[in-house]
């Protein structure tokens, strides 16, 4: 069975940082590319950033220069390492993949949908 799972979430003050795994059971990572959404309450679901089978990133402006993934295919984990966290990053973080290359942010075009983790930044 194809399952993605998350971990990392929590509560962080502004101007911290948080790491968010997501790990690949029942098939290997090294083949697929995995993004990052997230989704805020009222709002709708969003890509964050993706990394493609072959290691090339994207990311949305909104957090470039904060955010940074990347995969470790032994461990059969992508991350996604963010810094200077802002209160509006805070929302539930969710990995899915598109296939092997990141060609969309259109969430209709992902699978495997993990089951999100609560990001939260407050003080």
């Amino acid at each position: 069975q194809v399952q993605l799972v998350e971990s990392g979430g929590g509560l962080v003050q502004p101007g911290g940082s948080l790491r968010l795994s997501c790990a690949a059971s029942g098939f290997t990572l090294d083949s697929y590319a995995i993004g990052w959404f997230r989704q805020a309450p009222g709002k709708e679901r969003e890509g964050v950033s993706c990394i493609s089978s072959d290691g090339s990133t994207r990311y949305v402006d909104s957090v470039k220069g904060r955010f940074t993934i990347s995969r470790d295919n032994v461990q059969n984990t992508v991350y996604l390492q963010m810094n200077s966290l802002k209160r509006e990053d805070t929302a539930v973080y969710y990995c899915a993949t598109p296939g092997s290359h990141c060609h969309s942010w259109n969430p209709s075009h992902y699978d495997s949908w993990a089951q999100g983790t609560q990001v939260t930044v407050s003080s």
